[in-house]
């Protein structure tokens, strides 16, 4: 690639830098609180909080007190809040059945935030590894393999829980084939027409996911297992092109990247390639390196926070899921 510029002396890249006016006049990648999702955990009971020892800063909450949390989001921009289950030992299965249960956790808290804030976008987690005794996201044969088929009905019914509690984006993580196609349909043929679709596309097998599992309570149920027969190898970013191709054939809305930070290129690839709404998440262990970090005093909180996070707004994200959101959105508050 040629750029048509005079060499130095004449062009001095240095020049614009010089001054914050012209710093920020030329600053090609900007974030907002309105690039920002807030990943919760729910927890049953009232006035409740558990600590989530591996992502300091982080707690579970009962639905009353997300809902508060909700009000502060709004206030500070943040568009959207992303849920996710902490499911009782009791209510968990072979068949994850708890999952589109009407009265469960996620379907009354969507409900509860849709009626408290109503300008709150709410996302849904659609996938069954809260709710199953193993802790994977589907239904297993005798062997243990994850069966598609079967799994992507059961996801079919709880997507469609999440609609009916008043969800604004269903998103399957689970990886399974076919899934967005499907669950599509059935959200046309019930009139949830404008309930969007935000595809957990590109979900590698990540080891950055370890905090998430333990916050979800999934971790001691998954034990030394893997989720590698349905979730991408961390080599692969033609695969991620692949997917994400499929999964806006099939009737995806928004199409997600997960990781973030390891997996920039492949976001970049994305946009690139479909010019489409890209997410990305920024996952509990990405969370849990930069806490550490900063507790330890070796990095600025403030400072690597918003750079890592502008970092996905340069990569071509649209959207950036991270626990950071409420902190971001402050910190925004407090420049302006």
């Amino acid at each position: 690639m040629s750029f048509p510029r005079a060499p130095w002396p004449h062009t001095r890249m240095r020049r614009m830098r010089k001054d914050d006016f012209s710093r920020r006049m030329m600053r090609e990648s900007v974030l907002t609180p309105s690039d920002l999702i807030y990943p919760v955990f729910i927890i049953e009971g009232e006035n409740r909080t558990e600590t989530v020892a591996s992502m300091p800063g982080v707690e579970r909450m009962s639905i009353d007190l997300l809902c508060r949390e909700a009000e502060q989001l709004a206030a500070l921009g943040v568009p959207a809040m992303a849920l996710f289950p902490s499911t009782p030992a009791e209510a968990k299965s072979l068949d994850a059945a708890e999952a589109w249960n009407p009265d469960g956790l996620v379907q009354r808290c969507t409900r509860a935030i849709k009626k408290a804030v109503p300008e709150m976008a709410v996302i849904t987690d659609v996938a069954l590894d809260p709710f199953t005794i193993h802790g994977q996201d589907g239904i297993l044969d005798e062997d243990g393999y994850v069966l598609n088929e079967e799994t992507v009905q059961a996801l079919v019914r709880q997507a469609l829980s999440h609609a009916e509690a008043g969800a604004d984006f269903v998103a399957p993580s689970d990886m399974m084939d076919g899934r967005i196609g499907e669950i599509r349909q059935a959200l046309e043929d019930n009139h949830y027409i404008l309930t969007r679709i935000m595809a957990y596309s590109a979900k590698y097998a990540s080891a950055y996911y370890g905090p998430f599992r333990d916050a979800v309570g999934s971790a001691g149920n998954l034990g030394k297992a893997d989720k590698n027969t349905y979730q991408m190898d961390p080599g692969n970013s033609d695969e991620a092109l692949h997917e994400i191709a499929l999964d806006l054939a099939e009737g995806a809305d928004v199409v997600m990247v997960k990781p973030g930070m390891p997996y920039l290129d492949v976001i970049r690839r994305v946009k690139d390639e479909f010019k489409v709404p890209v997410f990305a998440y920024q996952v509990s262990g990405e969370y849990a390196m930069h806490m550490a970090a900063f507790q330890n005093g070796w990095l600025d909180e403030d400072k690597v926070m918003m750079e890592s996070l502008l970092a996905f707004k340069r990569a071509g994200a649209s959207g950036i899921l991270t626990y950071f959101a409420k902190r971001a959105a402050q910190k925004l508050a407090e420049r302006n």
